[in-house]
């Protein structure tokens, strides 16, 4: 097993790439499951599965964020690159599962205007039907 990447911040903590992306289809939405930390780590996962599902044609696709504790600035830009690509293919985005605290920093940094932001699966799901 190949030992996690590490970045050492200025202020000594460490961030690890910790991680898991996956990509399934429920209905007609395509669900990016982030489970663990949204980092500078993250991108090449995010911009993977992003980029596989729009090339299986998705229009409507739901960032389900399970068990997130961290998402820092980096984390941010990588979610604001994401939201540009939704636009840029006229594709709808949803968020799901973030702490109250990452729904407030969504809506602070302008996230909440470009996707609509659920409490869970079942309600982004249903949200994307209407």
């Amino acid at each position: 097993m190949a030992a996690p990447n590490v970045l050492v911040q200025g202020n000594g903590e460490m961030l690890e790439d910790e991680l898991t992306v996956s990509t399934r289809q429920r209905d007609d939405v395509a669900i990016i499951d982030l489970v663990g930390d949204v980092t500078t780590f993250a991108e090449e996962k995010i911009n993977s599965a992003y980029q596989e599902v729009t090339a299986q044609g998705a229009k409507q696709i739901l960032l389900n964020f399970r068990q997130n504790d961290y998402i820092n600035s980096a984390g941010i830009a990588i979610l604001i690159g994401i939201v540009t690509e939704v636009n840029r293919n006229n594709q709808k985005l949803a968020v799901s599962g973030l702490s109250q605290h990452f729904q407030k920093i969504f809506r602070m940094v302008g996230l909440a205007q470009y996707a609509d932001i659920y409490q869970d699966e079942d309600e982004a799901v249903a949200g994307f039907a209407k």
